[in-house]
């Protein structure tokens, strides 16, 4: 009895002790957990410091400060927008057609005009529907219904990505889509026949509804009989040719590539294998932009695009885009000084990508603008 009364205590001591052996792990475990917690905390402090004090040599050199910039144009808005926006919301539908047919046949400006008149009546269509009620057959009325249907539709999928998108919000959108279909149609019929707008038009709408290779290389024949070197329209064509939409990587920079190969100086078009460049490295996890933006050929796709802008100059309506995309490549080429000069025209408006990619448009371009500032700042 003696023995099995020693072998109990023995056993219960050895389990004590093993009780206690874990709680001091335990403790122990705590004490690491808080301590990395206090350095993670301060090293989180020291780089919010270092990110204010960046942000300060930005703003003290003349650079926005984060609370001003606008998240939603890429350039400041022209009075003449402002002004016929104004009017519309106020059921003046006639300076709306004033303000539109006023570009003529410079098709480029043209549906830079028309789209922010089909957002404001994706809003409230009222002005829009007295337009075309008052003029049946009005061809820059029935280009602004089209945008404006196509407008509503997309805004019913929202940005997410398909996984994050519900398959009401998919059934609607197609039924959207549809209807925006049958009035880019009505909008060709309507059209001059050398206006490639309402094709156009129809470029996010095929996007949306799948069209064919097949089909969407016959839209885009018909765009560039008309206009063969529009910015807007290859922009929105290598979106369509892209791996998260109908295409692949590889069908997206040929077509960027094929664009920019049809440009003349101060098209622009330079812009296309920047952004193709742009998608696959947000596409793919595995490219480190800090690497990958620096290897040679995309290198010498950002020099094009600076010799395309310095024959643009500032009037062509596709400046600010592509400057914001320079600055971005710039950035991560440790081309700080020319990220700069970039920085310096488009800061204030980031309304644009790369910027609007990112969920926190303001902090990626506050990382890439504060660091090129301050890199190229003496004493900074």
């Amino acid at each position: 009895m003696t023995v099995v009364l020693i072998v109990i205590g023995v056993l219960l001591l050895a389990v004590a002790c093993w009780v206690l052996r874990g709680v001091y792990y335990i403790r122990k475990a705590k004490r690491l957990e808080a301590e990395i917690g206090a350095l993670d905390a301060q090293t989180e402090a020291a780089k919010s410091d270092e990110e204010a004090r960046k942000a300060a040599t930005a703003v003290a050199l003349g650079f926005v400060a984060e609370a001003d910039l606008d998240t939603e144009n890429p350039a400041p808005v022209p009075a003449a927008r402002t002004a016929v926006l104004a009017a519309v919301r106020s059921g003046d539908w006639a300076a709306a057609a004033a303000y539109v047919d006023a570009a003529g046949q410079d098709w480029q400006e043209r549906l830079e005009r028309v789209r922010p008149l089909a957002e404001a009546a994706a809003e409230d269509d009222a002005w829009l529907l007295a337009w075309r009620a008052a003029r049946p057959g009005d061809a820059t009325a029935a280009l602004v219904h089209a945008d404006t249907s196509v407008m509503v539709a997309w805004n019913v999928r929202g940005s997410q990505s398909g996984s994050r998108t519900t398959q009401e919000q998919f059934r609607l959108f197609r039924q959207l889509l549809s209807k925006a279909q049958a009035d880019a149609h009505e909008a060709q019929e309507l059209a001059d026949p050398a206006d490639p707008s309402p094709y156009v038009v129809e470029q996010a709408i095929g996007m949306g509804l799948g069209y064919s290779h097949e089909r969407y290389r016959e839209l885009w024949a018909r765009i560039t009989e008309r206009a063969p070197r529009l910015l807007w329209s290859h922009v929105a064509g290598l979106q369509y040719w892209c791996a998260k939409w109908r295409g692949s990587h590889e069908l997206a920079m040929a077509f960027a590539r094929e664009s920019a190969a049809a440009g003349k100086p101060g098209d622009l078009l330079t812009l296309l294998p920047l952004m193709a460049y742009f998608e696959q490295e947000t596409h793919e996890d595995d490219l480190l932009p800090e690497t990958y933006y620096k290897e040679p050929e995309i290198v010498a796709a950002a020099d094009a695009a600076l010799a395309d802008l310095a024959a643009a100059g500032n009037e062509h309506p596709g400046t600010p885009r592509i400057r914001h995309m320079l600055a971005y490549l710039l950035f991560w080429q440790d081309r700080d000084a020319e990220a700069v000069e970039q920085f310096r025209h488009v800061d204030g408006h980031i309304g644009a990508v790369p910027w609007t990619y990112a969920g926190e448009p303001k902090r990626r371009y506050l990382y890439a603008r504060d660091w090129a500032v301050n890199v190229t700042t003496p004493d900074a």
